[in-house]
This record gives C-alpha cells, structure tokens and sequence, in this order.
C-alpha cells in the first residue's frame, strides 16, 4: 500500500488572488515517486497523474516554452496540488488508475468500464457437465471457466462450434435432472442426450475433455486422438463410431480453415491505435490458446496532446488495473510502438498476475500478423466512427455556431491541387453533407494549359469550371467552401467567385499554420481576411480536418491513378517468375486484376503455382511496396 503523504498545497496567497505559486510549491516538492492530483479553483480534480520523481515530472508543466495548447489549458487552471508519495513506481501506477477510475478527471483519458464480461463455463457436475455462456465470473459453483471473451457474439460463436462438433449438453441443471426424452438439440444433432442416457459418462467425458483442449488452442492434440479413435473403431467394426468420429474430424479441420491459425500457440492481448481528425481509436484483439477469440474497441477521451506510446501507456493502465472487474492478463501485450514507462507497466502487470508479463512491440510471425490485424481494425474503425450520422452531426453543429452561419451547412465541398514535380497536375473536389463523405458526388478534374508547379492557376482553373457550371444552373450549390491552402489559394478563389459573381457562399482557407502540425490548422476568412485558430479539441475543426484530410487523399489517389493508368495492364508482366499460364490463372481465379489487388497474400497462395514467397512479391508489386 502507499505511504500516504496526502497534504493539500493550497497557493493562493490571498482570497482573490487564484495564481499558483508555483515556485514555493516545487521548491519543497520531494523527488520521490508518487502520485499528483491537480484541482482548480472550486475544489473540482482536473488531472491526475504518477510519476518516478515527483519534482522533476510536475515542474515540466510549468516550464515557460514547449507546452501543447491542451496544457497550457489545464495548467491556466489549477488551483492547488495534492501528492501521495508510494514506495515504488508500481504502487504509483497503481494508485493512479485507482484514481481515475474513482475521480474520473476531465484531462486524464477516460475508458468506460465494462460492469462485466462473457465467460463460457463448464459446470460442475461429476458426469454430465454442461458448457453455457456466463456474464461475469464467480467463484459460487465451482467448474472451469474460459475467457473473458470480447463480446457475447465470440461466445456464443465458440459454443455453436463446440455443439457442432463434441455436441456438449448446454441446458441448465433443473431442465436436465427432469427431462425425460430428449430434447430438440438432440435432433438437430447438437447434444448427445445424456439426460436420458444416450451416452455412458466415460464417452461424455472424453467429449468434454476434448472441448477443453478446443477451449485452450490444442486443435492438432485433439485431431490426433479422434483420427486414433476412428482408426480404433474401424477395426472393431463400430462403423457408425467410426463415421461420426470422422464427423468431428471434418467440422474441426474446417474451423481450424476458417481461423487460419498455422500452429503458433500462446495467450495475449494484441492492442493498436489510429487517430484522426481529433479521435482516438484503440482495438484489443483477444488471443488465447493461438486462437483469435475477437476484438474489442475503445474511444477514449483525451484532453492533452500526446503521442500515441503516451496514449497507449495510459489506456493500458486503466484497461487493466481500472475497472470494477479486474481483467485476465496474459503473458504478451503486443503494441505497435514504444508505450512510454513500458518497463514500469510490464512489472505492475507481472505482479498483479503473479507470473511474468511482457508489453512488446518487436513481435514476428503470427504475432505480426495479429498486429497488422489490429491495426487494420483500428483504422477501419476509426473511419467508421468518423463517418457516423451522429458524429457528423454534432460536428456540424459545432462549425454552424464557429462560423455564426444562418443555418447548418448542408453541404459542403473542399478542393485540394496534387501533382509530382509539377507534372500531371489533378485537382479534387470532396464533398460532405449531413451524413459524411457523399462521395457519389467527388469529382476528380485533370488541369491542362497551366505552368507546371503553379498551384494557384490549378486553382483558379478548377474552381472556374466548377462553379462557372453552377451558375449556369448545371451544378449543385454548396453552402460552404473550403479551400485547401493558404491566404494565397484563397485570394484566386476569391477573384474566381468575383468574377461569376458568387456572393453568398462562405469561403474558408484550410491553413496548416506555422509548425505544420494537426490540430495547429489556421482558418482563413476570404470575406475578412481574418486569421483565427480554433481549439485542437473543437469539434468543429475535427471536421474541417476530415474534410480536409480526405481532399487531400482523393486527389493523391486520383494522381496515382492516372499517372499509371498506362502501366497497369502489364503490371503482372514485369514480376519475376509469373509468366503467362500463372497470370492467366491468377485472373481466372480472382475474377480480373482489381480483385487480384484486394487479395491477401494467403489468397493469392491458394492459386496453383503461387508459392507464399512468390505471393509475397506479386502483393508487394501491385501495392507500389
């Protein structure tokens, strides 16, 4: 337990006088390790933190330079500071997730704690147990647990497989002790009516045994007893044995297909992170017995501007030590970058699990793969987040009252010029409504007749044949326009919408301001010349970086596009070792060369004759790698 050193430092040298003294607090701070808790002026906790070396940790937020806006926002705010010194950085990190979790600060990331989670569970009775889905674990009844599983849908996924297969009874004992024919589960082959006697214990319990082994990712053990035993029962003649072993052989070898698991056991917890346009997105995939169980993802709420092994290093904390239902932790926490006070976390959870624990990032073979898996998830999640009807909304509501429009914009159209070395220039226009992305309405314009490298003709071009379409009334009206680019962009996109005589659709340049960074963004006014940045946590400019970013994108995907428009037909031509009877198979198989491209590299390793070396290098060509 922490030594407590709780006394309340209370700077406010007199009754009107809220500025933090921060020179005679951090002159008598201790450099101990512990734990720190920022309040304001009501008394209200602002952000709560740990730290090796107390002294060090909370004067690097009152340093003059160098401070993230967010910072500088929590640090105009405080009051007083309260410690607790602990005796180790683990007791620190310990008490800091007891702390969240109990004082829920508006500047620590916040995660919503599951009250708790599915379990399959093998009950205890002594010939017949049962195998059926559980909310939360006990320790009343006794029996076997597994898990926790990601989601009730895992768990009810590895049932119907276990009923398929090994056919365990999933009734509750008052229904079994009282029946006295069998049930339907027994018709449809799911269960072998032990309630009625179908089966001698000893054969129930082998079943059992077996989708233990199932349960803990001993797939090969398992087919190599039923093969055994089909053998066994084929020379005794037990031929109805012998097929329905022959059953389960079949149904297990198809599983093990569908999870495309080559061997590699273990336990672990695999965890990635995308972020974009002011949102977090964390996924866990759950790993155990080498067997991908399903993923769980998480948006937390983060108030300070921090890297991503920063974000991780906080969201792990409390997904472990946080919650009111205290999670199973296995041997590897994979992570796709340095997690900051890694060492730390790795010891606080080989403690709390009693046995060695590993937060790891340099991971190969299945564990890389199951990484890329997450990451994927992570960025596909993040993208449908961001897509959402609800989050559009509340964004648009936001960018109504910061731009004090008459109306919530309904829709709304970015331009963006790309080009290589000033070479086959393309311009995009992106489009969003209340919905999102209206992508049926994106349009992708070849700019010609205009001096390589100059953005601004590219500019003044598009936005020309644009807009010159709307006025003649061919074209949709927008009610708000975004201009990537700075005060120069939109001085041409001013004269454009002079000269056509558009006067009532808002203008607004997307600058990047002068460190270039997200969430540094400046907007420009075409109507004032105004220049105002908006707080990184705006939701407002979450979506003009959306709309921004996906401009951006659309026109580098288009240049791309038409820069190897020619090269593509031959692209499988140029691949060492793909001569003409494997490119006609791999296109017979996938159906055309843009199937070919969605395919993995497993897919493509299906084809014959591709090898899963040569599967590697033909992925690797056609994703430019």
């Amino acid at each position: 337990m922490p030594t407590k050193s709780d006394s309340l430092i209370d700077t406010a040298e007199a009754e009107n006088n809220w500025e933090f003294d921060t020179k005679s607090f951090l002159k008598q701070l201790t450099e101990r390790p512990g734990v720190y808790r920022m309040y304001d002026a009501a008394g209200n906790v602002l952000y709560v933190g740990k730290a090796r070396n107390l002294k060090k940790r909370v004067a690097s937020y009152f340093r003059k330079t160098g401070l993230a806006p967010k910072t500088e926002a929590l640090v105009s705010r405080i009051n007083s500071i309260e410690v607790t010194i602990t005796s180790s950085e683990t007791e620190a990190l310990l008490l800091e997730q007891n702390l969240i979790k109990s004082l829920r600060p508006p500047y620590n990331i916040l995660l919503r704690d599951d009250k708790s989670y599915p379990y399959i569970y093998l009950s205890s009775h002594e010939d017949y147990p049962s195998l059926t889905f559980r909310r939360g674990r006990t320790k009343k009844g006794g029996g076997t647990w597994y898990g926790p599983f990601p989601s009730s849908g895992a768990v009810k996924e590895s049932l119907n497989v276990l009923q398929k297969i090994f056919r365990i009874r999933s009734c509750s004992e008052s229904y079994f002790r009282n029946r006295t024919r069998p049930c339907l589960q027994y018709q449809i082959n799911r269960c072998t009516a032990p309630c009625v006697g179908f089966i001698s214990p000893e054969d129930y319990r082998e079943d059992v045994r077996h989708a233990t082994m199932f349960l803990e990712g001993k797939n090969p053990a398992i087919l190599q007893d039923l093969m055994e035993a089909m053998e066994t029962a084929s020379k005794n003649l037990e031929f109805e044995k012998a097929a329905a072993y022959r059953d389960q052989i079949n149904h297990l070898r198809h599983v093990q297909e569908q999870q495309s698991v080559d061997g590699e056991g273990g336990d672990a917890d695999v965890v990635a992170i995308a972020q974009d346009a002011g949102v977090v997105c964390i996924v866990v995939i759950i790993v155990r017995g080498g067997r991908v169980l399903g993923t769980k993802d998480y948006f937390p709420r983060y108030s300070i501007e921090q890297s991503e092994g920063e974000q991780l290093s906080a969201f792990l904390g409390q997904y472990y030590f946080g919650g009111s239902t205290r999670r199973e932790i296995p041997p590897d926490i994979i992570v796709p970058v340095d997690v900051e006070g890694q060492e730390l976390l790795s010891q606080a959870l080989t403690e709390s699990a009693g046995r060695d624990t590993r937060v790891r990032k340099n991971v190969r073979g299945e564990r890389r793969r199951w990484l890329e898996l997450a990451m994927t998830n992570a960025r596909q999640t993040l993208l449908s987040h961001l897509a959402s009807k609800e989050t559009v909304y509340r964004r648009l509501l936001a960018l109504r009252d910061l731009l004090e429009l008459a109306e919530t914009p309904s829709r709304m159209e970015c331009f963006d010029i790309s080009h290589s070395h000033g070479e086959n220039t393309v311009a995009s226009c992106v489009v969003f409504d209340e919905n999102g992305p209206l992508k049926s309405d994106y349009r992708l314009y070849n700019i010609e007749g205009v001096t390589a490298g100059d953005d601004y003709g590219a500019m003044r071009q598009v936005l020309t044949r644009r807009y010159k379409r709307m006025v003649a009334g061919e074209g949709k009206r927008p009610d708000l326009v975004f201009i990537d680019g700075g005060k120069g962009q939109l001085n041409v996109a001013r004269e454009v919408f002079d000269e056509l005589g558009v006067t009532d659709i808002p203008l607004i340049g997307v600058a990047k301001g002068v460190t270039r960074r997200a969430g540094m963004e400046q907007l420009i006014d075409a109507m004032t010349g105004d220049v105002y940045r908006v707080p990184a946590d705006s939701p407002a400019l979450h979506l003009i970086q959306h709309i921004r970013d996906e401009s951006h994108r659309f026109a580098i995907t288009g240049h791309r596009a038409g820069r190897d428009k020619k090269r593509r037909q031959s692209t499988l031509e140029g691949i060492e070792g793909v001569g003409p009877k494997r490119r006609r198979d791999l296109i017979r198989y996938f159906g055309g060369l843009q199937e070919l491209r969605k395919a993995s590299v497993d897919e493509m390793s299906k084809v014959q004759g591709i090898s899963k070396n040569l599967a590697e290098t033909i992925y690797a060509v056609l994703h430019d790698e």
